[in-house]
């Protein structure tokens, strides 16, 4: 990314309302309500994005395809399944395909040292491992400046010259650090190996295999055919980038050396075929070469790591969910595309998106819930295995009994906990569910378990002012603030609300 700069422009509100474009043969009923279309255009809503795409692949087959909002805003051009989005970063897993392809010609080992096939580097990046560049934890700079999101350096030559006299950012291996230099490298590594340029080796022995016409390399300075505009909310703002509440067009340029790391553009049904083929054998021979490719990488420590504590490890170019349950390969990419592999459960899900910051790895587990009935959030999934038990026992016998029913369970078990956050991530879940007075319980039994913390009483407070009980709504600001006096939105709430009437202490 030469400049990956960001150039606004204004443009018209979105309108969400149209029927979803879904490549079905025959006409489709008005979504009925907690089906995936509606959850789909209630994100949509919810995060303002203009145009999205899905596929869900489950048993070898795409069994769901969607469609919905504008690809343009400004022309109120439709998104249909034929409509080409930036994929960015996700172009990383296509690469660590490319380079598994060629660990099974013989040509490439991922414990070798990069200095084997690529001659000339600084002395320090020599001894790093294949493997260590496909799992960004190298330790070699990044050719892109983490705070601009600039090349080092203007101009492709002198940024690669610059890099190559930065210091390593640690020893190789003792963290993980997203560095676009490893994809470089490995770019022309592929190229090499390969005796052509990787974007013909991609199109080649990927595209072409999967049958994917639509997907291409390119960014804003190129016409990508049937391709979509890109926005963002993000603004220039005294000097900084701030997200604002204006919609606008998305700039974006990648440099033809960084083209392994971000460049494709796709739709969510090649997506779809390409998952399904590399699956299916189509695109590595043995199974053991996908097991590889998805195999989180290890810190020296043992340890693996990642972007966050959802995508917490990385493997082969792929972001990885590690997890006890419904583990899953995870590339994401721009802040506004994304794919999800079960490889436990024969299931992917692929969403699509023309917004900056639109992040739908945030809620494909949810769409994943619809075909995987534990994994909805009405089942409890996503809560802490403490919580959840809590919840299963508090479903049969009511939710007024929280105090009882943690105390019994905790004196069946010592190693039963419940955290101060966790008890707090399911109540605001209950609020979004529109179950107040369960989740006015579940504060209450926070509030109990952590009386001296202002931030469970804040939470309390707010669920009794959802429900409309102002005098205990204050009464709970008024005893967080006291417990937090830099608690600012308790103040605020209390400001709002009026007198504090008599008494303290909270209900």
């Amino acid at each position: 990314m030469r400049k990956c700069s960001l150039l606004f422009a204004s443009a018209c509100l979105i309108v969400f309302g149209a029927a979803p474009l879904c490549a079905r043969a025959q006409s489709q009923p008005q979504p009925q309500p907690d089906t995936v279309e509606t959850f789909l255009r209630s994100q949509m809503q919810k995060r303002h994005i203009p145009g999205l795409q899905v596929a869900v692949i489950q048993h070898g087959k795409i069994v769901l395809l969607g469609a919905y909002g504008l690809a343009s805003v400004q022309e109120s051009v439709p998104v249909t399944n034929q409509t080409v989005f930036a994929i960015c970063s996700i172009t990383k897993a296509f690469t660590g395909v490319a380079i598994m392809q060629l660990v099974e010609a013989g040509k490439l080992d991922l414990a070798a040292p990069v200095s084997r096939y690529f001659d000339g580097l600084p002395a320090d990046w020599q001894s790093v491992t294949i493997q260590r560049l496909l799992t960004n934890s190298s330790g070699i700079p990044n050719i892109m400046n983490n705070n601009t999101a600039n090349l080092v350096a203007e101009g492709d030559d002198a940024a690669w010259a610059k890099v190559q006299t930065m210091p390593m950012e640690f020893a190789a291996g003792e963290r993980f650090s997203y560095s676009q230099t490893n994809y470089l490298l490995l770019g022309r590594i592929i190229d090499k190996l390969s005796g052509e340029p990787f974007t013909q080796f991609f199109t080649e022995r990927q595209l072409h295999v999967v049958e994917m016409p639509l997907t291409v390399f390119g960014d804003s300075h190129d016409v990508v055919p049937r391709g979509t505009r890109e926005y963002t909310f993000m603004r220039p703002v005294d000097g900084g980038v701030r997200r604002t509440d204006k919609l606008g067009n998305l700039f974006y340029e990648y440099s033809p050396f960084l083209l392994t790391a971000a460049g494709l553009n796709s739709t969510a049904e090649e997506m779809g075929r390409w998952i399904i083929a590399l699956e299916q054998g189509q695109l590595l021979r043995e199974k053991t070469s996908l097991e590889t490719l998805w195999t989180p990488g290890r810190l020296n420590n043992g340890s693996p790591s990642g972007f966050s504590k959802l995508l917490n490890g990385y493997a082969l170019g792929w972001p990885t969910v590690i997890r006890t349950e419904h583990r899953a390969v995870a590339p994401i990419g721009g802040g506004r595309s994304a794919l999800f592999v079960y490889p436990d459960d024969d299931l992917a899900v692929v969403v699509l998106t023309n917004l900056q910051g639109a992040n739908p790895e945030e809620f494909i587990d949810e769409i994943a819930g619809y075909y995987i009935p534990e994994m909805r959030a009405s089942a409890g999934w996503g809560l802490a295995p403490s919580v959840k038990r809590l919840r299963t026992e508090l479903m049969k016998r009511g939710f007024d009994r929280a105090p009882e029913v943690a105390s019994e369970l905790k004196n069946k078990d010592a190693k039963f906990q419940l955290a101060e956050n966790d008890l707090n991530v399911w109540g605001y879940r209950l609020i979004q569910e529109g179950q107040l007075k369960d989740a006015i319980e579940v504060f209450r039994l926070n509030v109990s378990l952590y009386p001296q913390s202002g931030n469970t009483y804040d939470s309390l407070a707010e669920a009794y002012a959802n429900a409309g009980d102002k005098t205990s709504a204050i009464k709970n600001y008024t005893r967080s603030l006291e417990l937090d006096p830099k608690n600012d939105n308790a103040a605020a709430q209390l400001k709002r609300l009026g007198p504090v009437g008599a008494g303290n202490g909270a209900k």
